[in-house]
C-alpha cells in the first residue's frame, strides 16, 4: 500500500510577497525569513510565532544570515548590505505585528551597527565567513567577518570586505578563460588544509569557478555543466565538494581542488565529478545538511525535492505550495549536537532537578527536530521534520 503525500508539520502566514530567504539561527530556536518588499520576519520555532517584525529594506531581500548570537545581517534589493544587533533579550522590545498587517503605531527596527553600499544588480546574496588567526585583522579574531559580494562596476568581479572596518580589502578579477556574464552565487571560506581564502562563483553563463589568494589570486576550477544561469550553490561542511542548481534541469557536482603551485596560470575548463540531469528545470535554493546526508532544492514548480548527497538520487518530493518556492534552510544540527553535548557533561555531575516543564519540552523540541523550511511565492512557510 503506497504512502500518503508527506505534509508539512507547520505552516508559517503572514509575509504579504515571496520569501526568497529562509535560515535557523541561535541553535534552531529562531527562524529568519524575507520576503520581496523588504520585510524581515523572526519566528520563535518554540510556540510558532514571530518575536520581532520590521522593513529592513526598501526592495527584496537577498538573502539573511546570522553573526555570532547577537547580529544579524541582511542583504536587500536597495543596494544595502545591513548588520543589525538583535539579541533575544532586545526580541522583547520589538513589533510582532506581521507584515500583512497594520500595526497601531510605527514599528522599532533593532540597533543598525553597520551598512554596506554593495551591488544588487544580479540578485546575487552575500556570502560570508568568520576570520580566525593569524588572518584576523584586529584584536578580537571572534568579532571579525569577510562579506563577499559582486562588485558594483564589474558584474563578473568579487568584492571582498571587511568588518567591522567596512573596508574593502580584496578585488578579484574576473577569470581571463570564459565570459561568465554576472555573477549569480558565491561561496566564502578558508580552506581547511591549506587554510587559503578561497571564494566559488557562480555565474550567468551556466560556469562556475574555484579561486584562492596565495601571493594573489588563482584559478584552481572552471566548468561549465549548465546551459542555463546558476541559480545557487553550496559547499559540504568538510570543504571538499560542491553542488550547483541552475534554470536548467542539472545539478552538478564539483570537487574543491586543493592549491598547488603548479596550479598557477591561465585554468582550462574541468567536467564537474557528477552531473545529473533531474528533468524539472528551475531548482534554487540548494542547501546540504552539516549532517551530509541530503540536499534539498526550491522548484519553480512548487516542489522541494530532496537528494541524497552521495548517490544525488532523488529521495522525497514535498509538495504542499501552489506556487513556486524560491529558498530551503535546514536545521543546524551539528550546533545542536555540540551544545546538547556539552549541557550533558555538566549532567553527569550534577542530576536534573525534576522533570522539564512544558516550555523546555517545546524548546528542546524545536532545537533537535530535523527541520527544512521552504519559502514560497505565496508568501508562505512551509516546515517539514524530515528524517
Amino acid at each position: 500500500m503506497a504512502l500518503p503525500p508527506a505534509q508539512p508539520a507547520y505552516i508559517l502566514r503572514g509575509h504579504g510577497s515571496q520569501i526568497h530567504t529562509t535560515t535557523f539561527i541561535r541553535s534552531n530556536r529562531r527562524l529568519v525569513t524575507g520576503d520581496a518588499d523588504g520585510w524581515i520576519v523572526l519566528w520563535s520555532l518554540t510556540i510558532k510565532r514571530p518575536v520581532a517584525v520590521w522593513q529592513a529594506h526598501q526592495g527584496s531581500i537577498l538573502g539573511a544570515s546570522a553573526w555570532g548570537s547577537d547580529k544579524l545581517i541582511t542583504h536587500g534589493k536597495d543596494n544595502k548590505l545591513i548588520i543589525w544587533k538583535l539579541s533575544e533579550e532586545d526580541e522583547a522590545s520589538m513589533s510582532t505585528v506581521l507584515p500583512v498587517d497594520t500595526p497601531p503605531e510605527p514599528r522599532k527596527q533593532p540597533w543598525l551597527l553597520h551598512i554596506l553600499e554593495v551591488n544588487t544588480m544580479n540578485f546575487c546574496s552575500f556570502a560570508q565567513t568568520e576570520v580566525r588567526p593569524p588572518f584576523s585583522f584586529e584584536n578580537e579574531p571572534s568579532e571579525e567577518l569577510l562579506i563577499a559580494v559582486p562588485n558594483t562596476l564589474s558584474s563578473e568581479t568579487v568584492d571582498i570586505f571587511h568588518l567591522p572596518s567596512s573596508k574593502r580589502i580584496h578585488t578579484i578579477p574576473a577569470s581571463p578563460t570564459f565570459k561568465g556574464g554576472m555573477i549569480m552565487a558565491l561561496s566564502l571560506f578558508f580552506h581547511p588544509l591549506t587554510h587559503h581564502l578561497t571564494v566559488i562563483a557562480g555565474y550567468e553563463s551556466g560556469h562556475t569557478s574555484v579561486a584562492c589568494l596565495t601571493t594573489s589570486w588563482t584559478t584552481l576550477y572552471v566548468s561549465n555543466p549548465h546551459s542555463q544561469p546558476i541559480l545557487s550553490l553550496d559547499v559540504d561542511p568538510g570543504k571538499d565538494f560542491y553542488f550547483t542548481s541552475s534554470a536548467d534541469a542539472v545539478i552538478a557536482k564539483h570537487l574543491i581542488p586543493v592549491f598547488d603551485e603548479k596550479d598557477r596560470g591561465a585554468k582550462e575548463e574541468s567536467m564537474p565529478l557528477k552531473i545529473v540531469k533531474t528533468k524539472h528545470s528551475g531548482q534554487q535554493g540548494l542547501r546540504i545538511r552539516n549532517d551530509m546526508k541530503v540536499f534539498a532544492t526550491a522548484g519553480w514548480d512548487g516542489r522541494v525535492r530532496v537528494y541524497g548527497v552521495k548517490g544525488m538520487k532523488e529521495l522525497a518530493v514535498l509538495k504542499w505550495h501552489k506556487e513556486g518556492c524560491y529558498a530551503v534552510a535546514f536545521a543546524d544540527l551539528d550546533g545542536v549536537e555540540k551544545e546538547d553535548g556539552e549541557e550533558d557533561k555538566g549532567k553527569e555531575l550534577v542530576g536534573r532537578m525534576g522533570p522539564m516543564t512544558v516550555r523546555e519540552e517545546r524548546e528542546q523540541k524545536a532545537k533537535t527536530t530535523h527541520w527544512l523550511a521552504v519559502g514560497s511565492k505565496d508568501g508562505k512557510v512551509s516546515l517539514w521534520d524530515i528524517y
